[in-house]
């Protein structure tokens, strides 16, 4: 996913590192694609290195040397790849850590178990909150019709997540203890 994002934003234009890391915070690319800022830069040094980008140019701030990256044509020729084989996958997996623990919650105190899938639907909540926030801010610059369906499909996961948890929290609150 790094080095597709990555090859992604250096077809736009030549940028270093840190700009790259900006425009993927900025975009908040890193919350759904779980994204950690070490990753871009060792990503990098990895793509340089297998030729799908290279140094275009090099620029001193301070004692800082930074250098600016574009793709090259086997860097193009691998993110169409990425994108022939991404588009093959499904768009979200029924695997799950949360379901596979769900299925010993007993094994939990149930106040503990309550208290912890609490915390997990306030966080989803918030979650669902920030994509509709960030969904509305970036309509302002204008979302394309892809954008929106992905915006659309995440928040609805959100809720079908939201409303999952309050399920099990109802069916646990109605056990004995």
């Amino acid at each position: 996913m790094t080095n597709l994002i990555i090859l992604a934003l250096l077809r736009d234009h030549p940028m270093h590192g840190y700009e790259i890391q900006q425009m993927i915070q900025y975009s908040r690319m890193d919350t759904w694609a779980n994204l950690l800022s070490g990753s871009i830069y060792y990503a990098l040094n990895k793509m340089e290195q297998d030729g799908l980008i290279e140094t275009k140019a090099e620029e001193r701030t301070g004692a800082r040397l930074r250098k600016i990256y574009g793709i090259t044509e086997a860097g193009e020729a691998a993110f169409q790849k990425m994108i022939r084989e991404s588009l093959t996958l499904s768009p979200h997996s029924v695997k799950s850590d949360f379901s596979l623990a769900l299925s010993w919650v007993e094994a939990v105190p149930r106040d503990e178990a309550l208290l912890l899938l609490r915390q997990n639907l306030r966080q989803q909540e918030e979650t669902l909150a920030l994509w509709r926030t960030g969904r509305e801010l970036k309509q302002e610059y204008g979302l394309n019709a892809f954008a929106q369906a992905s915006f659309d499909n995440g928040m609805a996961l959100l809720q079908l997540d939201i409303d999952y948890l309050q399920r099990i929290i109802g069916l646990l609150e109605g056990q004995p203890e």
